[in-house]
């Protein structure tokens, strides 16, 4: 299976009760960002642009336990920020577990091999480590020297303790599809568990800060298809962690609609709204960012700022709940998931 039984079905069980309940919006995925500090200053990344003037701030352990509660989402994503330099993050993974959710945490992989003994390996947790090409390619990406070498150390340690790896890409203009291939075959030889793909998306916080190296890294949503039909040939020889809906969108297939609620975005501000790459308001619970956002306002078409995000945080979750359906797609999404 593509996924551990236990995701599925978790997944599968809470999608099932929401709907009977006649729940017209719900999340899937909790981003949770118990700091926005990092070892890094990745070209791309909008968060320690964004929040610079709360670096520093953490949330509590309550705080991001009372979240999960809150929300009730069946996975949680833990990221930032680097989450491995958060002082509990093996507490908070623990009692995050103890509340039957599923957990990817996101990281650079260069505290792993440091911090695994904080952790214990379960059918419900990942590590998600970041790797945005080969070596040359990811370190200049993510501007320091052996970071691609560390993470890796980390992934075989994590991979030898009897862990779930899966990896997180970034596609950037430049991207080039071969050495994806390449990344891809290395990894797989290390027996990473699953390879997620997105577009890179402009953050507001890149384009004002740096315009122009936001123009020669980000996409528009032709640049996105076009790159990604060069992708298609990588679809069916790697276990892709993207669902097939989602990168038939990317490739331009099909249209769907942006469901952002679906993976709502908890940090040190408060509930990110209305979603994970525009803040137009931090919400001081859940259920304000849920009932009190103009939903209707944003997406493309809506909100110029929309019109180029294809980020898969925004449309994974349409393909998971079915929007824009089209005949076959049960099918396609449950024959994927036994691959």
């Amino acid at each position: 299976m593509r996924f551990p039984l236990s995701l599925t079905t978790n997944m599968a069980g809470y999608m099932v009760r929401k709907k009977l309940s006649g729940e017209k919006r719900f999340p899937l995925v909790l981003m949770l960002e118990p700091l926005h500090a990092c070892n890094l200053t990745c070209t791309g990344c909008g968060r320690i642009r964004e929040y610079s003037q709360s670096i520093k701030e953490k949330l509590s352990v309550a705080e991001c336990l009372h979240a999960v509660d809150e929300c009730g989402a069946p996975i949680v994503s833990i990221c930032g920020g680097e989450p491995m330099i958060y002082p509990e993050i093996g507490r908070l993974v623990r009692l995050i577990l103890k509340r039957n959710k599923n957990i990817y945490l996101c990281t650079n992989g260069m505290f792993i091999k440091k911090k695994l003994h904080e952790f214990r390996a379960t059918s419900r947790f990942f590590f998600n480590v970041h790797l945005d090409g080969m070596e040359e390619t990811h370190d200049r990406c993510v501007e320091r020297d052996g970071v691609f070498r560390a993470a890796v150390e980390g992934i075989k340690a994590a991979k030898q303790a009897g862990f779930l790896v899966c990896t997180n890409t970034t596609v950037f203009k430049e991207t080039d599809i071969d050495e994806l291939d390449a990344l891809f075959s290395y990894l797989t030889r290390l027996g990473v568990d699953g390879f997620m793909l997105s577009p890179a998306y402009c953050y507001t916080a890149v384009q004002e800060t740096n315009p122009q190296g936001a123009a020669e890294i980000f996409m528009t949503r032709d640049d996105v298809r076009a790159k990604f039909q060069q992708i298609e040939k990588l679809y069916h020889k790697y276990k892709l962690a993207s669902s097939p809906i989602y990168l038939e969108f990317l490739s331009g297939k099909r249209e769907l609609q942006c469901t952002a609620w679906g993976n709502p975005t908890r940090n040190v501000k408060g509930w990110k709204g209305p979603c994970y790459l525009i803040t137009d308001q931090h919400h001081a619970t859940f259920r304000d960012l849920m009932d009190n956002t103009p939903w209707e306002n944003y997406g493309r078409g809506n909100d110029p700022r929309c019109d180029h995000c294809m980020v898969h945080c925004g449309y994974e979750p349409s393909a998971a709940l079915g929007v824009n359906k089209k005949f076959g797609d049960t099918l396609k999404m449950m024959m994927w998931q036994m691959m």
